[in-house]
């Protein structure tokens, strides 16, 4: 007779445990773990919502700071334009009655004797100097035996010369002028130079 295979519906054979069951139940995540890592901390969120806030204001600073600058410098060049503007028509001011003074002078040199132009032409060089030294313009001394100097003078061209020192003034070709302390133009001189073999 062939043995019956027990059947474990009938309660006295345990059925074989599945693997699952050989491990146990199984552990289940912590709660508040990773989940709890996504969740901004409160106290964090402020302190980077203050810092957002301090940088908005200090880039709204600089901002407004640029925008000031600009507009001084602007003004200011503007201002600098201006007073440009009325140093010239002022200056241009007191040259207009030379210019009125010289035309009257070419219109009246025709038949007038010599002697009466060079006195017309005089008369006008006076009255353009004085123009210019009311506004501390003046010319720059340059008297002849006077050593070169070059913060004054320019030299155009040199002379052997057994009369002056070597490097005097000779001849000045152009005047030159000066406001205060600033040269506006040096004096373009001739120069002494000792000739080969002169004396000395």
């Amino acid at each position: 007779m062939m043995s019956e295979t027990p059947n474990p519906m009938e309660g006295n054979v345990s059925p074989e445990p599945t693997p699952a069951e050989e491990r146990g139940p199984e552990t289940a995540p912590a709660q508040g773990g990773a989940e709890e890592d996504l969740v901004a901390d409160p106290a964090g969120g402020d302190a980077l919502t203050e810092m957002e806030a301090e940088r908005d204001r200090y880039l709204d600073a600089l901002q407004r700071l640029k925008a000031e600058f600009d507009n001084y410098r602007k003004r200011v060049d503007r201002d600098r334009e201006a007073v440009k503007v009325a140093g010239v028509q002022s200056l241009v001011g007191d040259l207009l009655p030379i210019v009125d003074n010289l035309e009257r002078a070419l219109a009246a040199s025709t038949g007038a004797h010599v002697q009466q132009i060079l006195e017309g032409v005089e008369m006008v060089r006076g009255q353009l100097a004085s123009v210019l030294a009311g506004r501390g313009v003046e010319p720059i001394a340059s008297p002849e035996g006077q050593p070169f100097d070059p913060e004054v003078h320019d030299a155009v061209t040199q002379v052997p010369s057994v009369e002056h020192d070597d490097g005097a003034v000779v001849h000045v070709v152009e005047k030159g002028y000066r406001m205060g302390d600033a040269v506006i133009r040096p004096a373009k001189v001739v120069v002494a130079v000792r000739p080969p073999g002169g004396g000395g």
